[in-house]
């Protein structure tokens, strides 16, 4: 059995940029360049970025920012998963320590942007209780891409 191990690391690790690149091909055989909102690498080591990275038995296997918006909101740039790691409930560990950090630093909400496309990322999402939304921040309206929210700090 794999354990999953899911902890805070700097981005710049040669198994991360093989995943970013993994994720880079995947989007481009799904989108048109215009309908990928990819961030790069030197956006992943800002401040105010929170990078985490998904271990199985201590190999990289999946990684997810959480970039602070400035204004009480995160985004969740990044979230991908080794095509080989698929079925360990990796990105949903990746999203359950995303969220615990984002409720850390007392953050309202959490969005996103993914393409319509990727009907696991948004099944993930849903699931997690993503809601869907109108374009936030920069996006503009977009055909292939479903925005999405979580509030945080509300009691059920």
């Amino acid at each position: 059995m794999t354990e999953i191990s899911i902890a805070e690391e700097p981005p710049r690790q040669p198994a991360i940029l093989r995943l970013l690149e993994l994720s880079d091909a995947y989007a481009a055989s799904l989108y048109p360049a215009e309908s990928n909102h990819m961030v790069d690498l030197s956006t992943l080591e800002r401040p105010g970025v929170s990078f985490f990275v998904a271990r199985g038995n201590g190999e990289i296997v999946g990684c997810c920012a959480l970039v602070d918006a400035g204004d009480g909101t995160a985004e969740i740039k990044r979230m991908f998963v080794d095509p080989q790691a698929r079925g360990l409930k990796v990105g949903k560990q990746l999203l359950a320590a995303l969220e615990a950090k984002a409720e850390g630093l007392g953050l309202t909400a959490i969005r996103l942007e993914t393409g319509i496309y990727q009907p696991e990322a948004i099944g993930l999402y849903r699931s997690s209780g993503y809601v869907e939304r109108p374009p936030f921040g920069g996006y503009l309206p977009d055909p292939l891409s479903l925005f999405m929210e979580k509030a945080l700090g509300q009691t059920v």
